[in-house]
């Protein structure tokens, strides 16, 4: 069974896995939800069952595309590869998207691969253009809208690694905040009698550093964690008089293919394993990957479906995330029992966890004002609970915990059968 076009190909991703999207479920933005403590690697079921196509010119270039990439850097898995893959063929397609998806390489140390990474990427994207030291000014001023640029940002952790850094380089963040999406100008005067002008911001950007980028920056990227090579792991080393030519003459080839595409892809709907922005930052990949044909319709979905899934669970362990409300969600299905704590028991429980960081909040430990403070964010307000031996106290009903639960925390949604409970 061989699709003919891209549109078969949407056609029959959407056979394989109808059942397990419904509007309103928790987490159905994620097709394949994953149950608290499952594999978040896990393929959704159906996306293997997509067929593949005899190889093309775009798919046979594809796989080229990743074979030199592999040569000089070791990604974190093999649909990292696939979506890096994928990101630098769409960036010679960036006039056809509504959507210009970042690719965050991140590492936790130095000597992970992402300079080296950059390195293959200025040389087979559409226009690179390095950012070292360049002012948001500059880089605005250097978009246009008809043939975008690819911005590449290395070292970004010299831009947004401390509080005070990313204070400084608001006004970074917010061009590439801006730029994911297409008709987001900057205004500014221009000449000596200072007329209001314009700017577009919309470009494709890779941007490299030790840890993670601003929460706003992360969601719109396709996420890319790299990690330090292991004993007997290795990479060719990079010469540039050496390997640069051979990956510009790809770079050009690759170019060639895609230019002539550039109205099929703008008019091409894919169905997607994603839902909401993480299906606006995916689309461009996986439309590459339907035109290229091939394995690479599956291969992109599956990377698309593993790594959104991946950056979810990340999302619910970071303190300033969703990390709160799935720590409470965990005490609930703990005391399966009751249906509201008092603000006491609450912190005693959250505190007991040895692995979450409520026990050393600001030192002293999360308190009762804290909580407070960051589950307003979520409408979420203590009251009057109560007790078992008939007292009330201050504290918090867990029916008002459901809807959070489900928009902020869909990697854990089966854990604690809600809908058996008479609760929704």
């Amino acid at each position: 069974m061989q699709p003919e076009n891209p549109e078969s190909y949407s056609a029959l991703a959407k056979a394989v896995w109808p059942a397990t999207a419904v509007p309103g479920r928790p987490g159905a933005h994620l097709r394949a939800a994953q149950a608290d403590g499952a594999d978040a690697a896990e393929t959704p079921s159906g996306l293997e069952a997509i067929p593949d196509a005899e190889p093309t010119l775009g798919s046979k270039l594809l796989d080229e595309l990743r074979a030199q990439i592999a040569q000089f850097v070791i990604p974190p898995s093999q649909e990292a590869l696939d979506a890096i893959t994928l990101w630098v063929a769409a960036t010679h397609l960036q006039p056809a998207w509504q959507h210009a998806p970042r690719l965050a390489v991140v590492g936790p140390a130095k000597r992970c691969g992402k300079s080296r990474l950059l390195d293959v990427l200025t040389e087979t994207v559409h226009e690179p253009m390095l950012t070292i030291n360049t002012t948001p000014a500059a880089i605005f001023r250097s978009i246009t809208e008809e043939n975008p640029p690819t911005l590449l940002v290395d070292e970004a952790d010299t831009i947004f690694g401390t509080p005070k850094m990313a204070e400084k380089n608001e006004e970074m963040r917010g061009l590439l905040n801006a730029g994911h999406q297409r008709n987001r100008y900057v205004t500014r005067v221009v000449g000596n009698d200072h007329t209001p002008h314009r700017f577009a911001t919309f470009a494709m950007a890779a941007i490299a550093g030790i840890g993670d980028l601003p929460d706003t920056v992360m969601d719109r990227a396709v996420v890319i964690r790299m990690r330090r090579r292991a004993e007997g792991e290795k990479v060719k080393p990079f010469r540039s008089r050496r390997d640069i030519p051979a990956l510009n003459e790809l770079r050009d080839r690759l170019h060639a293919w895609a230019r002539p595409l550039l109205d099929e892809a703008a008019d091409l709907e894919p169905d997607m394993p994603v839902e909401d922005r993480a299906a606006d930052t995916w689309e461009p990949l996986v439309i590459v990957a339907d035109l290229a044909g091939g394995c690479w319709p599956r291969l992109a979905r599956v990377a698309c479906a593993r790594m959104v899934a991946a950056e979810e669970v990340a999302e619910e362990d970071h303190p300033s995330g969703a990390r709160i409300l799935a720590d409470i969600r965990r005490v609930f299905v703990a005391q399966r029992e009751v249906d509201s704590l008092s603000t006491e028991e609450l912190l005693h429980y959250l505190r007991q966890d040895p692995e979450a960081p409520w026990a050393e909040w600001g030192r002293g430990g999360l308190d009762a004002r804290e909580l407070g403070r960051m589950l307003r964010a979520y409408e979420i307000k203590s009251g009057n609970v109560r007790m078992a031996d008939r007292t009330q106290r201050k504290g918090y009903m867990r029916n008002k915990f459901l809807d959070a639960w489900r928009r902020y925390c869909p990697a854990v949604h089966p854990v604690d059968a809600d809908t058996t409970r008479g609760e929704d």
